[in-house]
């Protein structure tokens, strides 16, 4: 059973916003408030590979979002809207230092419409799995690395065993 600090409780709360600040930022493409969800010399690792420093990951959101709006369309040939929502998360934390696993997916309006409204049905997109460390930079919560697990992709599965178990051991 994890041991849990007198400040867990809050320290959780600040990197549950700091995930719906990162979120947001993606699904509203704005990559300024996305890429300072990040270290300054942070990492995002995800389908497109892996890029380092806050900079190259805000040209790195920004790039991606423009290949997706032509990849996902909805019935009319309009970019698709995608809306990330993130599941269950295990935070585990030690002093300025966290490690995250979640489950996320995505939804899209990019179904077919429906008979007596005309309105674009969701489907459901994407899933996989967030691998998360985080440090304390100047008394707020950055990701300081962030791999994003795609199920959906060739080696980018989170593979059989319990993700948590991973994170408890890098921890």
């Amino acid at each position: 059973m994890t041991k849990y600090s007198a400040t867990y409780a809050q320290d959780r709360a600040e990197i549950e916003d700091l995930m719906a600040r990162y979120l947001f930022a993606m699904d509203y493409n704005d990559f300024d408030t996305y890429a300072d969800t990040f270290t300054e010399d942070g990492t995002l690792e995800y389908a497109r590979g892996a890029v380092t420093g806050r900079e190259n990951i805000r040209a790195s959101a920004r790039t991606f979002k423009e290949a997706v709006g032509s990849l996902y369309q909805d019935v009319d040939g309009n970019p698709a809207i995608l809306r990330h929502v993130l599941c269950q998360s295990v935070i585990r934390v030690e002093g300025d230092k966290a490690w995250h696993t979640g489950f996320w997916f995505e939804t899209a309006n990019d179904g077919p419409r429906l008979p007596d409204s005309g309105r674009l049905t969701p489907t459901l997109g994407t899933f996989g799995i967030y691998e998360d460390v985080l440090v304390r930079v100047d008394g707020e919560w950055k990701f300081q690395y962030r791999n994003i697990k795609n199920e959906f992709l060739t080696g980018r599965e989170s593979g059989a065993a319990n993700p948590v178990l991973a994170m408890d051991r890098l921890a």
